[in-house]
C-alpha cells in the first residue's frame, strides 16, 4: 500500500466545495481543514504506485477551487498502538 499526504491550497469561499469533492475521490481516506500554511490535508491509500498519479494530479489538482497542491509519500507507518507495543514488555 502506498500512502500520500496532499496539502491542498484553495480558493477561500470553496474550501468546504473543494474539501467535499476530494474526499468523494475513491483513495482519499481522510481530508482535514486545516490551520497553518495550507487549506486541506487529503491522505491517499492505494495499492499501485501508478495510481498515486491517477489521483493526485490526474484528479485531486483538477478540482475546481484547488490552487496548489503538494505531496508527500509516506515511507513507514506508526501508530500508538504500533509504539505501546515496541516498548511494552509484558508487566501488568
Amino acid at each position: 500500500m502506498y500512502t500520500a499526504i496532499v496539502l491542498l491550497d484553495a480558493e477561500v469561499d470553496k474550501i468546504p466545495e473543494v474539501a467535499d469533492a476530494v474526499a468523494s475521490i475513491r483513495c482519499v481516506k481522510q481530508v482535514y481543514s486545516v490551520t497553518g500554511d495550507v487549506d486541506l490535508i487529503a491522505v491517499i491509500a492505494v495499492p499501485e504506485h501508478d495510481q498515486l498519479a491517477e489521483v493526485i494530479p490526474g484528479k485531486i489538482a483538477k478540482v475546481p477551487g484547488v490552487r496548489k497542491i503538494r505531496t508527500h509519500l509516506a515511507f513507514q507507518e506508526f501508530s500508538r498502538a504500533d509504539l505501546e507495543a515496541a516498548f511494552d514488555i509484558g508487566l501488568d
